[in-house]
């Protein structure tokens, strides 16, 4: 909890409808500011398969889904989308990542909320957008790495196309909806009315291309891949010490001037070949190979003391664990505390932003939600009476 004794979002409600991933990356942005998040999903059926994302008990889906109340919800009966509508009076967002159609054939869409609610901000992602030829098509992250143009340009040069190792469609897109949320309450301050938010993991993709995709709208070239060296940043790289791995970025003369300092060779910065941007990127193989064999003469740990301290950026490359361990990680406080009844004390991945008079908190706020564990808790608080609860829970309403 904040110092001032509150969050800065713990006077929103947000009704979420989201599945898989982008759309619970947006709410997780909303909930562990505070958000009273409420997770809407279809009554579990008898031989149910597990949904998306793995297990609820697994890494994956309790990362995803902390900081939220849960509530089980037939959308698809006239009582559920009923209960739906009660909620929607009183939320400030809704957030669904349903196939573009879906929610308009469920009656739930966004005309169907503001006639509710003129001031619901409602949240929508999709793999391809909410109109255009692909609309209805089914978009999951790799698709979108691929036709977004990431897979081209990731990967060894001539090594043919690789997708990145997280969901970076995924995320990206969960980023986006949650800042244009955000950019669309700020906008109801002045106008009063909510509005309809949208965007899909294709457009996100290529958002994120950013200075590649600008080398082709403004530059009229194709990226190809470069593999482990920065595109145009030259030299930037990984090289190979005694003992493993590091990343080196030196690219700049005073960059590279400092770099060939510490490696005891400063006429190298001179050379006809090296000696300015142009000249290094014609012949950055060759440099690369001069730099790799004074690099691998000498211990990783050497070589990242040496360079920072002389301004060169220059980092290991960590697995997972590493990570996780590394002094300046533990220090940000990333890894934040969950305890759980279902699974027990455990970490999730915290937030990357900090705000210093209204912080996150440091440990999550609710573990993640068993499946309609607060479902009666809400009908409640919408006014219906044990004995209605009852029939809902019945009727498979909830």
């Amino acid at each position: 909890m904040a110092e001032n004794g509150y969050l800065p979002l713990d006077d929103l409600v947000v009704l979420d409808l989201a599945r898989v991933r982008a759309g619970p990356t947006a709410v997780r942005q909303l909930a562990d500011w505070g958000a009273d998040v409420i997770k809407i999903e279809t009554p579990p059926s008898p031989g149910q398969a597990e949904g998306p994302g793995g297990a609820r008990h697994g890494p994956d889906f309790q990362n995803l889904q902390r900081n939220k109340r849960a509530i089980n919800l037939n959308l698809k009966s006239d009582e559920g989308r009923e209960i739906f509508f009660r909620l929607v009076e009183t939320a400030d967002i809704v957030i669904e990542n349903y196939r573009p159609g879906v929610k308009h054939r469920l009656g739930i869409d966004y005309e169907a909320a503001r006639a509710v609610n003129p001031r619901v901000i409602y949240g929508s992602i999709s793999g391809f957008g909410q109109s255009g030829p692909y609309r209805e098509r089914p978009g999951v992250d790799q698709i979108a790495q691929g036709m977004g143009g990431l897979m081209s340009i990731t990967g060894l040069p001539g090594q043919g196309p690789v997708r990145v190792g997280i969901a970076i469609a995924d995320v990206t897109a969960g980023l986006q909806l949650a800042q244009g949320i955000l950019i669309a309450l700020h906008e109801r301050e002045r106008s009063g009315e909510g509005q309809w938010v949208h965007t899909s993991l294709l457009e996100s993709q290529i958002m994120m291309l950013d200075f590649q995709a600008a080398r082709w709208l403004i530059g009229g070239e194709v990226p190809p891949q470069a593999g482990n060296n920065h595109p145009t940043a030259i030299p930037t790289g990984v090289f190979a010490t005694t003992d493993g791995h590091i990343n080196i970025a030196a690219s700049g003369g005073v960059m590279f001037e400092r770099l060939c300092g510490v490696m005891g060779v400063p006429e190298l910065a001179m050379h006809p070949d090296y000696r300015d941007g142009a000249a290094r990127a014609q012949h950055r193989d060759e440099l690369n190979d001069v730099i790799g064999e004074h690099v691998a003469k000498r211990p990783a740990q050497e070589w990242i003391d040496e360079l920072n301290a002389a301004g060169v950026p220059c980092g290991p490359i960590n697995s997972v664990d590493e990570t996780f361990a590394d002094p300046q990680v533990q220090h940000l406080g990333i890894a934040m505390p969950m305890e759980s009844p279902s699974i027990g004390s455990t970490h999730v991945v915290g937030q990357a932003v900090n705000l210093e008079r209204t912080p996150s908190p440091d440990h999550a706020l609710r573990p993640t939600p068993e499946q309609g564990e607060h479902t009666d808790e809400i009908l409640a608080g919408l006014g219906y009476d044990a004995a209605a609860v009852a029939a809902l829970h019945e009727a498979g309403v909830v």
